[in-house]
């Protein structure tokens, strides 16, 4: 079985001693492809080096909501430059670098480190740089509290609604697979408006925790064809590793439980996930 993992940082420290073992082991356990998506600029281009070391790993690069106070006037063309270098890594298969994506951008209502009108502003100012540079977008969503419906869904459906609006009446190409938002834990409505706007949905290790069956309801309810598996990793380590550190080769266990909710095999969600992966970020 081939399995994505379409959300991973590796280049956190807690991965520093032993980062090309766990990208073995990823290879080991069926992992063909790693998306791992910067926060910062600094994130961003370690993810970037990553990819350009390892053949199944591929990078986006974006400033993360609760970084939003380290947006300045170059950053924009530092994400651009990233993206499509003067001379690209041999390793990528198309054009361009192996940067696939603009991510991790969106809002974050939770930890309110940077005012929610700059976090708007600067989300948008990311919007027009993956239209620019058609690649699509890996977006993040955390409520005051971990509510699972607030403001925060609210102002992003409506930023979202009118970019992709903008995008199809442009025939834009990013309208027809824009982005996915990642890690998922929101209401079955918000994954609807979502998916309305063509968007695919993350699902992450709290889905397989014996108290989330309120979100394995949502997931069921859900097509497949908007399903993506990934670990967060560090974070969010599934049931089965739950306390230790996560990492990509734990994926499997995500797409397990989906298979257990759909009423399909294990192989038959890493086959959907993963050709939902490679028709998003076209890799």
């Amino acid at each position: 079985m081939n399995f994505t993992d379409t959300h991973a940082h590796l280049y956190w420290h807690k991965f520093d001693e032993d980062r090309d073992e766990v990208i073995v082991r990823a290879e080991e356990a069926g992992i063909t492809r790693i998306l791992v998506p910067g926060t910062t600029l600094e994130t961003s281009l370690a993810s970037v080096k990553l990819a350009e070391s390892a053949p199944i790993v591929f990078a986006a690069v974006g400033v993360h909501p609760t970084d939003a106070l380290t947006w300045t006037e170059r950053t924009k063309d530092e994400l651009r430059k990233m993206a499509f270098p003067p001379h690209p890594s041999p390793l990528h298969q198309g054009e361009g670098t192996k940067v696939v994506a603009i991510g991790e951008i969106g809002l974050d209502y939770y930890w309110d480190r940077a005012p929610h009108s700059l976090q708007k502003e600067v989300l948008q100012k990311q919007l027009l740089l993956a239209e620019r540079l058609n690649l699509p977008i890996v977006l993040h969503l955390r409520e005051k509290n971990d509510a699972s419906e607030g403001d925060c869904a609210t102002d992003l459906l409506e930023m979202l609604e009118k970019w992709v609006a903008s995008l199809r009446s442009g025939a834009h190409p990013l309208a027809k697979c824009p982005g996915v938002l990642h890690s998922f834990s929101g209401t079955r409505e918000i994954a609807e408006e979502a998916i309305a706007l063509s968007f695919m949905i993350g699902v992450t290790g709290p889905i397989t925790f014996k108290k989330m069956s309120q979100r394995r309801e949502m997931i069921a309810s859900l097509p497949l064809e908007n399903l993506l598996i990934e670990t967060d990793a560090p974070f969010l380590s599934p049931q089965p590793k739950r306390g230790k550190r996560n990492e990509p080769a734990y994926v499997r266990f995500v797409a397990e439980k989906i298979a257990e909710i759909h009423g399909k095999s294990t192989r038959e969600i890493a086959e959907i996930t993963t050709a939902n992966a490679t028709r998003l970020f076209n890799w």
